[in-house]
């Protein structure tokens, strides 16, 4: 999508946002003012400078202060609370808790219960790292009962380069009882996993805002999907701009992350966004190292901008071939699953490996690597 179709279809959807002067504790003396100088809605209140609003209501600067106050108090959902009352959990709607499960007691250990129901968490990596087997994992995990780490509820898939790998997928079903040996075989078998995952492929990102928009938030509000995996997000922004449209790509990021941010918070919901990786160029740049793996040679897609939307960023790499673990007849080359930031997790990482049934993680005391080798 163009940016000026987004920024069209943004403004018009604000625009239209009716006016309830009769919600708001303002004396009418500056309602009446506001009405005759023809503000047309709440938005322009809240984007114009209070200067500005002065000029066109001739109201004080102590009026336009308290319908400043007034309008954005009407768009606030809830009441302000304090670092304290988060801590004491007198706030169980920012953060009950509760954790959607990896499926592997290692990998859950190093996510402290999962992925949380709230927020955007970035899984990004080089291509074949593992990162599409480890979203998919967490498709069959989301439809457990809330007991067994899961959401009891199905997942969005959105595709936006590749085909849908439902071959691999097919396969994780097959094996999931190997993968899930807690889950009693009746409940596994009462699961169709295939029929709860919704799959969408989008070529533009016209056509993703439309559906987030419309048909996700239809399919949220149902309960019967409790999981949205966008893989990958780099790939729509690296096609549709040009290197010279850097403000307009970083505007249509952050519309594109508000959408997200707002739907997981409005149902719940965790929102896993798989991403690409571009080379690092300068690895003495302190601001690179600080959004992205210090000991690598790349770094997270889509920069600074994408970086501050993301809540929870986990960095999946593959070692090199001769780093591998044997398990009766399978063989996996061993990858490395590390948390780069997230306001509840420490920074740490663990070493994970493929199998038919899935991912999971490698307790290190399991695997020798060769002496001198480098990840």
């Amino acid at each position: 999508m163009r940016y000026h179709e987004l920024r069209t279809n943004l403004e018009a959807f604000a625009g239209n946002v009716n006016m309830k002067w009769d919600q708001l504790e303002l004396n009418p003396r500056i309602i009446t003012a506001v009405q005759r100088a023809e503000v047309k809605s709440f938005k322009e209140i809240l984007v114009l400078s209070a200067a500005d609003l002065q000029r066109r209501t001739r109201l004080s600067r102590s009026d336009v202060q308290q319908l400043q106050k007034a309008v954005a108090a009407s768009y606030q959902r809830h009441t302000p609370v304090t670092a304290l009352q988060v801590y004491r959990g007198q706030c169980p709607w920012l953060d009950s808790g509760q954790r959607l499960s990896v499926s592997c007691p290692v990998l859950d250990a190093l996510l402290r219960g999962g992925l949380p129901l709230r927020g955007l968490t970035e899984l990004a990596g080089p291509s074949g790292a593992g990162k599409t087997q480890l979203a998919l994992q967490l498709c069959l995990s989301v439809q457990l009962p809330v007991e067994h780490g899961g959401l009891n509820a199905g997942a969005v898939y959105i595709c936006t380069e590749d085909p849908f790998p439902i071959r691999r997928l097919m396969q994780l079903i097959s094996h999931h009882a190997e993968l899930r040996a807690d889950v009693p075989d009746w409940l596994l078998a009462s699961r169709s996993f295939s029929d709860n995952i919704y799959i969408e492929h989008m070529a533009d990102l016209t056509e993703l805002q439309l559906f987030l928009k419309q048909r996700l938030a239809v399919l949220l509000s149902s309960g019967r999907v409790r999981l949205v995996v966008v893989d990958s997000i780099a790939a729509l922004f690296r096609s549709e701009f040009t290197a010279r449209e850097v403000i307009q790509r970083s505007r249509c990021l952050l519309a594109l992350a508000a959408t997200l941010h707002r739907l997981s918070h409005a149902h719940n919901t965790p929102v896993l966004c798989l991403n690409q990786v571009t080379d690092v160029v300068d690895r003495s740049d302190p601001v690179a190292c600080s959004f992205g793996q210090v000991c690598s040679d790349v770094l997270p897609a889509l920069g600074l901008v994408w970086a501050n939307q993301v809540m929870v960023r986990l960095m999946l790499r593959r070692l090199r071939d001769n780093q591998a673990v044997v398990r009766g007849d399978q063989t996996s080359v061993l990858r490395r699953l590390e948390v780069v930031f997230a306001p509840h997790l420490p920074t740490d990482s663990c070493l994970t490996a493929v199998w038919r049934e899935g991912v999971t993680g490698v307790r290190q005391t399991a695997v020798s690597l060769p002496s001198g080798s480098k990840e």
